[in-house]
């Protein structure tokens, strides 16, 4: 079978690999011009690890990872911490695969390195698909108009894709921002940091964390954003802000978090960005995946980690399938997808309302279930997508 994947982020890369373990051959069409070191950190909770141990690449992924040992929700202006919960090594005792924090570009560069340089067009963008009762058809910006048996689309939050498919459906803007930056372990060694720490303030959060084996803090700092700035924070992992914007936005928060913000000598502002859910995301011989079917905000730590999980089960619907029976296969991915995701999309929305409360009641409410859910469950609400596996249909 010959499959065309569109997009070449965490999903498409991915689904790449998973599609030739399943003994596909695989064209995957990237519109950049090459692989660049874009983006921060990543979190890849043990649903996605195990995905990984079967694409082969769990040890080279966690050799330049951070492995935490607990996860700290602390009160936005004096850092007294509200609970904790447990990772470490008695995540992958009872998960069955590690917790690990990546820079997005040593996770992709792990996943891209297992592609031959044969089957990736880079530079080439895509302006429409079509097919017909047996083929699919990409049609390249320069007019080439390239066949395969399936098409996978993993082009983003701003899928085009879907829109060819299912008519007229634009990215939702979520109502938050965030600023990102990435600090050497040297300038905030002084801190006194948790080492992977949640802050929850109203209308705002800031998470921070380690990744490269603990030589770089990742630091994304949460805010509420008007209607009326949704263009000007719009989705761009390259946008910086200007200088001491994040300091005027998250005043009066512990001095921590203030210096860290501080001490960021390169800040990057980012709209974040949502799609609706989705009654399915294939249409005969094409398929959504990852970002375009199922965008969410990151308030759960699962964006990567639900495109990962399409993929391996995108190969495994495909294994032993004819050419004649891929809208069948890609029906049956969706089905063992769909829920899951939607799901997962629905509880980070949910969980980013709940880190934003005003001071008062609610918060102290809200601070008050986490305690008592971490008395029954050490691992936090996050682990109820842990243990989500690709079992065999």
């Amino acid at each position: 079978m010959r499959a065309i994947v569109v997009g070449a982020g965490i999903g498409g890369l991915a689904a790449t690999l998973s599609l030739r373990a399943a003994g596909h051959e695989v064209t995957l069409v990237e519109r950049a011009r090459r692989f660049t070191e874009i983006g921060a950190g990543i979190q890849l909770a043990p649903n996605a690890t195990r995905v990984l141990r079967r694409l082969g690449l769990l040890d080279t992924v966690a050799a330049r990872a951070a492995r935490p040992s607990r996860l700290s929700f602390r009160t936005w202006s004096d850092g007294t911490e509200i609970c904790g919960y447990v990772l470490g090594p008695d995540v992958e005792d009872e998960f069955g695969a590690p917790y690990l924090q990546v820079h997005r570009a040593d996770l992709h560069q792990a996943l891209a390195a297992r592609i031959p340089p044969r089957s990736v067009r880079l530079n080439t963008q895509v302006v429409g698909i079509d097919q017909d009762d047996r083929t699919a058809h990409v049609t390249t910006a320069d007019g080439e108009r390239l066949g395969a048996d399936l098409v996978v689309a993993a082009d983003g939050v701003r899928s085009a894709a879907r829109q060819w498919l299912f008519g007229a459906d634009e990215a939702v803007f979520s109502g938050t921002a965030a600023y990102r930056a990435l600090l050497p372990a040297a300038e905030v060694a002084d801190l006194d940091l948790p080492e992977y720490a949640a802050w929850l303030g109203p209308g705002r959060h800031v998470v921070h964390y380690w990744v490269r084996g603990g030589r770089l803090l990742n630091l994304v700092a949460v805010f509420t954003a008007g209607a009326a700035e949704s263009e000007s924070v719009r989705e761009s992992w390259t946008a910086r802000a200007e200088p001491g914007e994040q300091l005027r936005e998250f005043a009066g928060w512990d001095r921590r978090v203030l210096t860290a913000l501080g001490r960021a000598g390169q800040v990057f502002r980012y709209g974040i960005n949502t799609r609706a859910p989705l009654a399915r995301w294939n249409i005969g011989r094409v398929t959504l995946l990852g970002d375009s079917a199922h965008a969410m905000v990151p308030f759960q730590a699962q964006g990567a980690a639900q495109a990962i999980m399409d993929a391996a089960v995108l190969g495994d619907s495909l294994a032993d399938t004819a050419p004649a029976e891929i809208p069948d296969a890609l029906t049956r991915f969706v089905r063992r997808r769909l829920a899951t995701a939607t799901r997962v999309q629905a509880g980070s929305a949910s969980a980013g309302d709940a880190y934003h409360l005003p001071d008062g009641p609610e918060a102290e409410a809200r601070n008050a279930r986490m305690v008592a859910y971490g008395d029954e469950n050490r691992f936090g609400p996050h682990a109820t997508a842990w243990r989500d596996d690709v079992p065999e249909e």
